[in-house]
């Protein structure tokens, strides 16, 4: 069995939309690896308690830490985040789990009936289950997501296990390859309560700043709060060091794996 965390960054309104990009974020494990990812993580935040005085308890939110925005207002410099982001990432490639980002740039989203949040995790669901079905073992996976969107998950993985069109390769036809190896709905946990649904949210805030800057045209600028803690090219070097954890088999065309539609 296999635990799919999912968290993510921007927003999934279309058109009337806050963000343009939305990016969905999947951890997943063996649930045989879970117990060993769990505490290597206890004690990564620790760490993180004893060098930088962060509470082993609270909830890193990767946008508000990095912008210094509530509750993490005037706790810590620049550097400091900056360096604490690094170290996070550098903890991320030691466990024993798998990563895949889909991107949805709204830019490039022509039709006014597109539904965001569905075709990302549509797209998310479906590589997981190639991962399943092209590995040895074939297991099958739970989905674990906060409780914002559990509702919505819901209905949109019913569907797919009943009737799922996949594009083909190789002409604009799509051919049906129903989901099998995903049981039960989607589980809600409260983000505040689990260590892996933030280090979801952590790297979907990172791509989706990638996502900015190679996937849209023009490029986009990040907030000056960003900027005071990561420079350009610091996205590309953090989802490098994560390399090791990365399905890079999701995207073909993308360097750190990740899926970005509209093509």
């Amino acid at each position: 069995m296999y635990l799919a965390y999912f968290d993510e960054s921007g927003d999934d309104g279309y058109p009337l939309t806050s963000s343009p990009i939305f990016v969905l974020t999947t951890v997943y494990m063996n649930n045989r690896s879970w117990k060993e990812n769990y505490q290597k993580m206890y004690n990564f935040r620790k760490e993180l308690k004893a060098q930088y005085n962060f509470p082993i308890k609270q909830e890193f939110h990767a946008r508000d830490f990095i912008q210094d925005k509530n509750p993490y207002h005037g706790l810590y410099t620049s550097t400091t985040r900056s360096q604490m982001i690094k170290d996070y990432f550098d903890f991320i490639n030691s466990l024993d789990i798998k990563i895949i980002n889909v991107a949805i740039n709204k830019d490039k989203v022509t039709v006014s009936s597109y539904n965001v949040l569905e075709n990302a995790f549509k797209f998310a669901i479906q590589r997981i289950e190639n991962d399943m079905k092209y590995s040895l073992l074939k297991k099958n996976f739970i989905i674990i997501t906060d409780e914002g969107r559990v509702n919505k998950m819901t209905r949109i993985s019913r569907s797919i296990q009943k009737i799922n069109f996949i594009p083909s390769n190789f002409n604009s036809s799509s051919y049906r390859d129903e989901i099998k190896y995903l049981i039960e709905d989607p589980l809600p946990k409260n983000s505040q309560n689990s260590y892996f649904i933030q280090i979801c949210d952590l790297i979907s805030y990172i791509s989706n700043l990638y996502v900015q800057r190679k996937y849209c045209a023009p490029v986009k600028t990040w907030p000056r709060r960003v900027l005071d803690v990561l420079s350009y090219g610091d996205e590309e070097t953090l989802l490098t060091s994560i390399k090791g954890v990365l399905n890079l088999k999701a995207s073909k065309t993308d360097p750190y794996g990740l899926v970005c539609y509209p093509k």
